[in-house]
């Protein structure tokens, strides 16, 4: 290694970064390089997703943040009245996974305790979290830097000390050259503090964009951040077209009398070795005093229910089914996970929080309909567990949940008083750039009035069909593609969106998403506040990199059906003196089917959809069984669409029947029973479990 970039911004510095981390790595490749950290602002977000893919292209990652150090005491939400601004810059690395978990603390407690405009921290934290990590000084905007600027180099030189004591051996002035005039002011009063204070400097370009030629794409997408106009005087700017990803044969001529500062770079990337850990962190459930474990606590719950559900004594099949499930939770370790659900699903229904009777894969575990986590039975519906959980490969379950949307987020607030407020968070999604919104950013920046944008944007194909990116439709609409080459101000428009197109634009709150740790947090991911409400805590991590992580998370879906339900019921009750219960309604209403076989659908959930009432009134449904096919094989996936005309098709005894592939023909060829779109997956993928297959095939259909 001859030069690694420390100082380096991805798109999760928001509207900001313009390096697409896949870009940015594909890029490190392609010149050679060996290492390279990622320094965004404030945040964590992009560290799982960078690591993952940096080591999957042989390069190290170096995982790092360049953080808001407030003047003076973080908590404080003002400016001190000599200070120069509210906040400096410092990039803080990781060099171990003490310093991981150092880092994670800083970058939560910044949002947590120190927002203030800004995710700040300040000399305290630093100092009390300084262990396993690695500072250098930053840019024009670091407290160094600045002090330099004012011409208060005493100032400097006492914050230089502090530093050096604080991360002894750890520490480096940065210097910079981006041909901003300020730079070779600071750049001399950093040499100077290094040959005085016997300090190491190394050499960064700030990095907030790929190649050059990026830099007009990133100005605007700069003032989409600022809200400003590209012909504004006093707005912010970078200067000049240098802060790209450059080779290090560019930073080399930088400072060509100076090798060590590329040389300290690699020293850096030497101290620096994170090993990201994949385990999973479950919560603990609280246990009654007479149980010691988890598993026999689940036992004695599930027997219990089972009792209810199947009476006393058990039917054999009910017993086999649920020893055997029993012994995969207790081999695989999920006692727990089912015990938190199995809770907050009972104090719902003790809080008359409407709950729905479950969905997905859990509705294949007799565990789960023996607990009243789901309303449905696996054994009448032959329904496979292993599609829940499977001891040949194990990952985490993953139970959704309805509740009623208006009173979903009081089971919410139960899971935060049972587990603790600070093990309990939402999590965190990003809102990206697509492509009829940046033509509308993009376009007011460069003084498009809103009427011509609006026309330009509605020109872009953009449906669940069917939708084309900027570039691409410039290609393939014929109006659009005349514009470009017609229209100079339309092709500079269209090219800067294609550009910045796909982003990261913002940060919003996972719809259904909850996390649960064993402890606070932020003692295992990085955390933030949501921007809309101050006080709900999210993740920085997003639900693909939790997962990775190893957090439990659960969906709490807010289902509007659920909440029309209980009022009709209510209403009900309230004018015609009739209670209904709705768990104790059959499968087998004549006039229900009749309803829905002449296309009565509105209001019936996931049934509503134009293709749903079609196929409904095709295949004239008289039975439960249709309902569960036509929901299973409308939706897309890897068996054709067709397979619902088949099903119709066999049901109306049509023939002849056509097969979209021999697969499908040999496993409908013997019966066009009730099977579910998971099931003919797993049976068309393995070959070889038929649909009353034994129970150890079953336990090896998810290899």
């Amino acid at each position: 290694m001859s030069f690694v970039h420390l100082h380096c911004h991805s798109e999760y510095s928001l509207l900001d970064g313009a390096n697409r981390i896949d870009a940015l790595l594909d890029r490190a490749v392609e010149l050679n390089m060996e290492a390279l950290a990622i320094t965004d602002h404030g945040n964590l977000h992009g560290a799982w997703e960078f690591q993952e893919k940096a080591r999957k292209r042989g390069l190290k990652p170096i995982i790092g943040f360049e953080a808001y150090v407030a003047y003076g005491d973080r908590r404080l939400k003002e400016r001190l009245p000599d200070a120069p601004a509210d906040y400096t810059h410092l990039v803080v690395l990781a060099a171990n996974r003490t310093g991981y978990h150092n880092l994670i603390r800083l970058s939560s407690r910044a949002f947590t305790e120190g927002f203030y405009r800004k995710p700040r921290i300040d000399h305290a934290l630093l100092e009390e979290l300084s262990e396993g990590l690695v500072i250098t000084s930053a840019c024009l905007a670091g407290e160094i830097a600045r002090s330099l600027k004012l011409d208060r180099y005493e100032e400097a030189k006492q914050t230089a000390e502090w530093y050096a004591r604080t991360f002894p051996d750890r520490y480096f002035l940065e210097v910079q050259d981006h041909g901003i005039p300020e730079q070779a002011k600071v750049n001399e009063g950093i040499f100077q503090l290094a040959d005085e204070l016997g300090l190491p400097v190394l050499v960064t370009n700030d990095a907030h964009y790929l190649n050059r030629e990026d830099a007009d794409a990133h100005d605007t997408l700069l003032c989409i951040g600022t809200g400003a106009a590209k012909d504004d005087t006093d707005r912010l700017s970078f200067f000049g077209e240098e802060s790209y990803f450059k080779s290090a044969a560019e930073m080399v001529e930088l400072f060509p009398d100076r090798p060590e500062l590329l040389a300290n770079t690699v020293r850096v990337a030497e101290l620096c070795d994170v090993q990201f850990e994949q385990k999973y962190h479950l919560p603990n459930f609280p246990l009654p005093d007479d149980f010691t474990s988890d598993n026999a606590y689940l036992r004695d719950l599930t027997e219990q229910g089972a009792h209810e559900r199947y009476g006393d004594p058990l039917p054999e099949n009910v017993q086999e089914r649920l020893e055997y499930e029993l012994g995969v939770i207790e081999e695989t370790g999920y006692a727990g996970y089912l015990l938190v659900v199995w809770d907050f699903i009972r104090a719902a229904r003790e809080l008359e929080i409407p709950v729905g009777p479950g969905r997905g894969s859990a509705a294949g575990s007799i565990i789960s309909y023996c607990l009243r986590i789901t309303d449905v039975d696996p054994l009448e519906f032959d329904l496979l567990f292993e599609r829940f959980l499977n001891p040949d490969r194990v990952s985490m379950p993953d139970i959704d949940i309805d509740f009623c949307y208006e009173r979903r987020g009081r089971i919410i607030e139960y899971v935060r008083q049972k587990y603790g407020t600070d093990s309990v968070g939402q999590i965190i999604t990003f809102g990206t750039m697509l492509a009829r919104a940046a033509i509308r950013d993009v376009g007011r920046v460069q003084g498009f009035t809103p009427q011509e944008t609006d026309k330009l944007a509605k020109l872009i194909p953009s449906g669940p069909g069917y939708a084309l990116t900027a570039a691409e439709a410039t290609k393939k609409v014929k109006e659009l593609a005349d514009l470009y080459k017609s229209d100079p101000r339309t092709r500079t428009l269209l090219d800067e969106t294609a550009r910045i197109e796909g982003l990261k634009r913002h940060t919003s709150v996972h719809a259904a998403g909850v996390v649960i740790a064993p402890g606070p947090l932020e003692e295992f991911v990085p955390i933030c506040r949501d921007t809309r409400n101050g006080e709900t805590v999210i993740t920085q991590y997003d639900m693909v990199a939790l997962e990775k992580a190893g957090m439990l998370k659960m969906d709490f879906l807010g289902l509007r059906t659920l909440t029309v339900i209980h009022d009709a019921i209510e209403m009900i009750a309230e004018r015609h003196g009739v209670h209904v219960d709705w768990d104790e309604l059959g499968h087998e209403d004549a006039d229900v089917f009749a309803m829905l076989a002449s296309g009565g659908t509105s209001g019936v959930f996931q049934f509503e959809s134009a293709l749903a009432t079609e196929k409904l009134r095709a295949m004239r449904c008289d039975r439960f069984g249709d309902l569960v096919a036509i929901n299973a094989l409308i939706r897309p996936g890897p068996l054709d669409a067709g397979m619902t005309d088949v099903y119709i098709r066999r049901k109306r005894g049509l023939e002849p029947v056509t097969y979209p592939t021999e697969e499908l023909a040999e496993l409908l060829e013997p019966t066009y029973g009730v099977i579910t779109y998971q099931e003919q997956v797993m049976r068309v993928a393995n070959g070889r479990r038929s649909q009353k297959g034994g129970r150890e095939e079953g336990r090896r259909a998810n290899e």
